[in-house]
């Protein structure tokens, strides 16, 4: 069984975040799936199976768990589909709850990936825990569908962070949200954030509960960033940089014309590192 690994969010090897992708005619068993990407070892593993040409299901798994949702591996899948598996120039992505994701390749080679926005709240109040989380200072604490946002005052305490990851696990299981349409319950992550000189806004993210102790590079979490810096900041197209060990850069536009129609396009580019064959 053919398998590739791609570098996300990067034009460059080893930088981003890697991420495995297996295109599929059926699926495979879940804990099959769950076993290979305990064996990849990678934040994610995409496994795509293909309903024609220019429709695909995605599914992603961490070394752990399955995930409702992510960035980056959606982009090296893309990238795999357009490399290998069709001449369409768009692409559609049927997620289970999520609905369809629309995927253009540019000339120069930029995937831009359609999603829903997931809108960030800030909170008045919040959980004392969260001031133990890194060892900056906050000045303010977001919540989205996916994770508690910590605001930094600048972006050198966002890259300066040492994070505590046994209180990011006690806060993850402390706080969990139920799916809406689903029985499973999700424990929230951690991103971090602050506005940017180079940059409209830089990025940390963390998930240790996952199997992730600092994710690379977090597609998926800046559907909810770039919102909120669009807000502070009077503008509808942005770069986020996110400021990991390996590091990626997202393009991001807002969409629509309300709150309620608006949806978000990340962009990024792709670099192949592997491609392999798995005997299972």
């Amino acid at each position: 069984m053919k398998m590739y690994q791609v570098d996300a969010f990067t034009q460059d090897l080893f930088k981003g975040n890697p991420a495995a992708v297996l295109v599929l005619d059926e699926w495979l068993d879940d804990a099959l799936m769950q076993n290979i990407a305990l064996e990849n070892n990678l934040a994610e593993t995409a496994f795509v199976k293909r309903i024609d040409e220019e429709n695909y299901h995605i599914r992603w798994f961490t070394p752990k768990v399955e995930v409702d949702f992510c960035g980056h591996a959606t982009l090296a899948s893309a990238f795999v589909l357009f490399k290998d598996y069709t001449q369409a120039k768009t692409i559609h992505f049927h997620v289970k709850n999520l609905g369809i994701f629309i995927i253009n390749q540019a000339g120069d080679g930029k995937i831009q990936m359609n999603f829903p926005i997931r809108t960030a709240q800030k909170l008045n109040d919040y959980p004392e825990l969260l001031n133990q989380v890194i060892d900056q200072p906050i000045q303010a604490v977001y919540r989205n569908a996916q994770a508690f946002i910590l605001v930094c005052e600048s972006e050198q305490q966002v890259i300066q962070a040492k994070p505590n990851l046994s209180v990011i696990h006690e806060l993850a299981e402390q706080y969990k949200i139920s799916t809406a349409l689903t029985a499973k319950s999700d424990a929230l992550d951690i991103a971090i954030t602050a506005s940017s000189s180079q940059y409209d806004y830089v990025a940390r993210y963390f998930a240790p509960h996952k199997g992730i102790d600092e994710d690379p590079v977090t597609g998926s979490m800046h559907t909810g960033l770039a919102p909120l810096w669009a807000e502070k900041l009077g503008k509808q197209q942005l770069v986020g940089y996110q400021a990991s060990e390996r590091g990626g850069k997202l393009f991001c536009k807002l969409l629509g014309d309300s709150q309620q129609e608006q949806r978000i396009e990340i962009s990024g580019y792709a670099k192949l590192y592997m491609q392999a064959e798995i005997f299972i």
